[in-house]
């Protein structure tokens, strides 16, 4: 015979399994018998070699014929000449068929599969894993200002970031981890066609094995046999062929979706996983994971996390994406998502990207409710993605519906988001969920398994849904900040009384868009605005000069007459006057002339920017603010700089608003008094330093000359005099106004009077003050 091991064949695995079944004891009494371990007979099951005499001895101890159940002995090539030639030959017998499974993709609602090198956009991964870092809470707060960061950063983890097929080439044993949707099947199919296609590991055969499959094959077969019945289907030399290969180190395997094993056949693939590795560690393995999954560890497996896209990629994905359906949509698409941060932020998954551009398809815009957007991306966590591909996973608690979960989540949404905090202890969103769950019916009443299950719902959400994830170890977040916001909204739409808890944030910035996707989400949001409206209100209804000013902003709005709604022009004026007011402050408290200019164009910014100003009044109100305020930082600026470009772009800014106010002016007075002033002015072509010394002499004069006029003439330009508490709390009042108006114009429903009424008494005193301007 003159072999030192055998082998059995396909159908003698198939033989010797049934012969084992009617074999009283199994496998450990034969193992017995033979005088062999209960592994080996494991071993001789899974297809894989095993000592000669040990062969025949089962055999003979189950009544085979050895020759029967043995695969046939062939040739292996031991040069490299013959191994190439044997490479070639399986690669071209299993193109078409890597072509078949791995050359194109079909998610969600696409109609049709789309070909993977139309749009596949290439994969980075990080090398270090984001829920794994040591880090504190204090630390992952750099990232994120409480009330305004970059929105993409939130989800940035700042570890080194390397292509894919880099960290392929670089280890040979790969565990690639990722969130739900990240792309790690879709990047287990390009390696496929690349290496089939002799493009990416050209020395190697690409077998691609999706888990599941390979764990519910009917007889359970191990690797090497599963391998074998694939490639018999290829009319490949089935099992001797692969081992030859696997010998040499000439096999890229691809391991896809370990986290899609059912849990009755996870312990059985995880050994055969580690035995086969180990048997033929000489071959490049990559197998994908949900983050969170379970903690399984490979011995020499080094472990990648698959990193959200970068900007680079959306936009990448996006033009192959309308590219390959012949829509010229991408730059309307990148500009609608360069100017919403909250949806820009949920592009960063390639599931949720994917939604985008199939929403994006049929339509110029995204949708005008934004909650209807988000939950349809919730939508896609909660229930389509594992459903779509039929994929059933552990319930972890069966009281726990997907609706519940998004209680849960709501629950845990609003609170932490309230207390301010994106980031949250394990144990304290444990407790939130044992608080929630042991409420449920049929719930555990034992402190100890509520804690356990507690923390086994928790990894469930992470690793099938992938809403909350970790952020270090210990410590998390959702996984958008967007998703965060939507949810608290959720929990304020479903609870009615939490409304006048809500509206106590009106000032606050970071609760703009949970106001937005509340209103939208609301069938009536009557109570809602209405409710803002009176906090609003509230804010300045006690200070005396804030109820004189804008008693003067409502006198001197009704006295224009423009077709603009009365609350438009209330609140123009508002902003000119208090910009004006800001800008006198600033010039007064600040020594640096760019300082200056900087403070003057933000102060000025957002009255010059109003449609209103295209009006003959307003367009004249500008140009005289403008003047004012420039003149002012042409006198401070004078009074302490060198810097004599800054300050002759200054006086030209100047001397362009009173050209201009003079042009708007239809009052012959008013014109008189105006070139009066333009007169007094140096020559902007005459001697620069008698320009200064004019300026340090007589700018602040002539300023108040400017504003006397502004006020007999046009009513504006009071010197207000507001305290920085003042100013501040004028800011929020803006803002939360602003909120107020945006509410209203978003696509939710409030009934007309309610809309009405609200927008006649906007910026109105809520108070007759026993003094003011006139």
């Amino acid at each position: 015979m003159g072999r030192r091991s055998l082998q059995a064949s396909i159908q003698g695995i198939a033989v010797l399994k049934k012969a084992l079944k009617q074999k009283g004891g199994g496998q450990t009494y034969v193992a017995g018998a033979v005088g062999c371990s209960r592994q080996t007979i494991w071993s001789l099951l899974q297809g894989n070699p095993i000592d000669c005499d040990v062969f025949l001895a089962v055999c003979t101890e189950l009544a085979l014929q050895w020759e029967e159940i043995a695969a046939p002995e062939i040739a292996v090539p031991e040069d490299n000449a013959a191994i190439e030639a044997l490479i070639e030959t399986v690669r071209k017998q299993v193109h078409d068929n890597i072509q078949y499974r791995c050359g194109s993709m079909q998610v969600l609602d696409m109609a049709q599969p789309i070909g993977l090198d139309a749009i596949y956009t290439d994969v980075n991964v990080l090398r270090d894993i984001t829920g794994r870092q040591r880090l504190d809470l204090a630390q992952l707060l750099q990232h994120a200002a409480l009330e305004d960061f970059d929105r993409l950063g939130f989800t940035q983890v700042k570890v080194e970031r390397v292509s894919g097929l880099e960290a392929v080439e670089r280890f040979d044993k790969l565990m690639l981890l990722g969130k739900p949707g990240a792309g790690k099947t879709t990047f287990m199919k390009r390696l496929a066609t690349l290496c089939s296609a002799g493009t990416f590991q050209a020395h190697r055969v690409p077998l691609f094995i999706p888990l599941r499959d390979f764990a519910e094959a009917k007889g359970q077969p191990g690797l090497l046999e599963y391998i074998g019945q694939q490639l018999t289907t290829l009319k490949v030399q089935a099992t001797q062929t692969a081992e030859s290969l696997l010998n040499h180190g000439r096999v890229l395997v691809l391991l896809d979706g370990l986290d899609e094993v059912r849990e009755e056949d996870s312990k059985r693939v995880l050994q055969e996983i580690r035995f086969f590795a180990d048997q033929f560690h000489t071959n490049a393995f990559v197998i994908t994971c949900r983050i969170a999954a379970k903690e399984y560890t490979f011995q020499a497996f080094t472990d990648v996390e698959v990193a959200d896209f970068n900007k680079k990629q959306i936009a990448g994905f996006v033009t192959k994406w309308f590219a390959s359906k012949k829509l010229d949509k991408t730059a309307r698409f990148l500009q609608r998502l360069e100017e919403n941060q909250r949806i820009h932020e949920l592009a960063t998954s390639p599931l949720l990207l994917t939604l985008l551009c199939l929403i994006f398809e049929g339509r110029t815009d995204f949708p005008a409710n934004r909650s209807e957007l988000y939950e349809e991306g919730v939508d896609v966590l909660l229930k389509k993605w594992d459903g779509t591909r039929s994929i059933e996973r552990e319930q972890v608690y069966k009281n726990l519906s997907l609706k519940r979960k998004e209680d849960l989540l709501s629950q845990i949404a609003f609170t932490t988001f309230e207390q301010g905090n994106y980031f949250f202890k394990q144990k304290a969103i444990e407790q939130h969920i044992t608080t929630y769950i042991q409420n449920l019916p049929d719930a555990q009443t034992d402190p100890k398994t509520l804690l356990l299950d507690s923390e086994a719902i928790l990894k469930s959400i992470e690793a099938q849904h992938g809403l909350l994830v970790a952020r270090a170890t210990g410590i998390y977040s959702f996984s958008h900040l967007t998703f965060h916001e939507y949810f608290t909204a959720r929990r304020v739409e479903k609870r009615a009384d939490l409304l006048e808890q809500l509206v106590r944030h009106v000032m606050e910035t970071r609760w703009r868009e949970v106001f937005l996707l509340t209103a939208g989400m609301l069938e009536n949001a009557d109570k809602l605005v209405q409710l803002m409206k009176t906090q609003i209100d509230q804010l300045v209804a006690d200070d005396e000069k804030l109820q004189q000013f804008l008693h003067w902003a409502n006198k001197k709005a009704s006295s224009v007459e423009v077709s603009y709604k009365p609350a438009a022009v209330r609140a123009y004026y508002t902003f000119l006057d208090s910009a004006l007011d800001s800008a006198r402050a600033l010039n007064r408290a600040s020594d640096s002339a760019s300082a200056l200019a900087s403070a003057l164009a933000s102060a000025l910014a957002s009255a010059l920017d109003s449609a209103l100003a295209h009006a003959r009044d307003h367009a004249l109100a500008s140009a005289l603010a403008s003047a004012h305020a420039l003149a002012s930082a042409l006198a401070s600026a004078h009074a302490s700089t060198h810097d004599h470009a800054l300050a002759r772009d200054l006086a030209s800014t100047l001397a362009s608003a009173l050209a201009s106010a003079l042009k708007d002016t239809a009052d012959p007075e008013l014109r008189q008094a105006l070139q009066m002033l333009k007169n007094q002015l140096p020559d902007l072509e005459g001697d620069q330093k008698a320009a200064k010394q004019w300026w340090q002499e007589h700018g602040q004069k002539w300023s108040e000359q400017l504003r006397a006029v502004m006020i007999q003439y046009c009513n504006i330009g009071h010197n207000w005099q507001f305290s920085p508490d003042q100013v501040q709390m004028l800011e929020q009042y803006f803002t939360a106004n602003k909120l107020l108006v945006d509410c209203l114009n978003s696509d939710c429903y409030v009934t007309r009077s309610v809309r009405e009424e609200i927008e006649a008494t906007l910026l109105l005193p809520q108070s007759l003050p026993l003094n003011t301007h006139t």
